[in-house]
């Protein structure tokens, strides 16, 4: 091989690692046309002006089996032979296939556009217990956090005058004693 080309395992192991995103059932042995998809996209193979998410998905269809959802790795590099012509034009076909085979080699899918925890200003401000009044504010101590049940629903204090007399006996008890 020619010095800066890319070896067929580090194409292979790329085609693994986008072939189980996503799908916990999957074995890495075959790819699905949403998974195709998203490597052309994550690699840059889809560049917007020769290559086009309908290219690649044409191409998909092209190279799999009539009644098949997925593709295998030698269907996959089959399909990469026939969008490297298209992605890197005016070359030869075994010099855009390894200029392809870089665009993918090593790469892992990407998170892009995954949901973020939310740091406005407006949720600190609704969720900052120093700033709730009336019965809200009972619901927490001093430091901001909730006093559970406590919180939620009046305890009874036995503690009162006829509390503290319960099971002490009657005054006449008391009173025989002293």
């Amino acid at each position: 091989m020619a010095e800066g080309s890319v070896s067929e395992a580090e194409v292979e192991t790329a085609f693994k690692k986008f072939a189980i995103h996503g799908d916990t059932k999957a074995t890495g042995k075959e790819m699905n046309g949403k998974n195709f998809a998203k490597l052309c996209k994550d690699c840059r193979v889809i560049d917007g002006k020769n290559v086009t998410a309908t290219d690649v998905d044409i191409v998909f269809t092209k190279v799999k089996a009539k009644t098949a959802r997925v593709i295998t790795f030698e269907q996959f590099s089959q399909a990469l032979s026939e969008l490297a012509p298209k992605r890197f034009k005016g070359k030869g076909q075994e010099e855009t296939l390894q200029q392809l085979y870089g665009l993918i080699a090593g790469k892992e899918p990407s998170n892009a556009g995954v949901t973020k925890v939310a740091k406005a200003a407006a949720v600190d401000r609704l969720t900052d217990t120093t700033k709730f009044t009336g019965a809200h504010k009972e619901r927490f101590d001093e430091t901001g956090k909730g006093k559970g049940k406590a919180g939620r629903e009046e305890i009874p204090d036995a503690s009162g005058y006829v509390g503290a007399y319960k099971g002490k006996g009657t005054y006449e008890d008391k009173v025989k004693e002293a």
